[in-house]
């Protein structure tokens, strides 16, 4: 980890794209601007881990209906191997 002291005013640069602002100090609170490409996400670190929760718990959501899916599919559809395999065809 990089640790860097700077002072209201002052700047760090990430790369070419990135620039972090320290816009104020007050008490124990920085304010910061952060400048950069739209594409990247930029989230606080309480955001990003509910982002990140949310994520996992849609995956492994979807993972159970797909595994609910192909067993219904698999009671429905025909036992042809040329419909599994397409390279038979």
């Amino acid at each position: 980890m990089l640790i860097l002291t700077r002072k209201a005013g002052e700047e760090i640069t990430i790369g070419e794209d990135i620039v972090i602002s320290v816009l104020e100090v007050r008490g124990s609170q920085v304010r910061l601007g952060i400048k950069a490409p739209p594409s990247i996400a930029i989230h606080r670190g309480e955001i990003y881990e509910r982002i990140r929760e949310e994520n996992l718990r849609a995956g492994s959501v979807a993972l159970a209906q797909a595994g609910a899916l192909s067993e219904k599919l698999r009671t429905i559809l025909p036992r042809n191997p040329s419909h599994t395999n397409p390279s038979k065809r």
